[in-house]
């Protein structure tokens, strides 16, 4: 699945750069390498599937991260 590197947005508010995608170097998942753009700019990595997700917040289905 292609993710096209750019700005997203956290359903919670917060924005992340996406740095860009890479495979996990035992299981060969997809991963999502991501930088906070807010406080220390930590850096995330987290599977694509669950970076493309939904979540059920406040009783809305909305999208884990969508692009801004």
């Amino acid at each position: 699945m292609q993710l096209p590197l750019g700005i997203y947005e956290h359903y919670k508010g917060n924005c992340y750069e996406v740095l860009g995608v890479g495979r996990h170097s035992e299981t060969h998942e997809e991963m999502v390498v991501y930088r906070a753009l807010y406080g220390s700019h930590d850096i995330w990595i987290r599977p694509l599937s669950l970076f493309v997700d939904t979540v059920s917040w406040e009783g809305r289905t909305l999208p884990r991260f969508k692009r801004v």
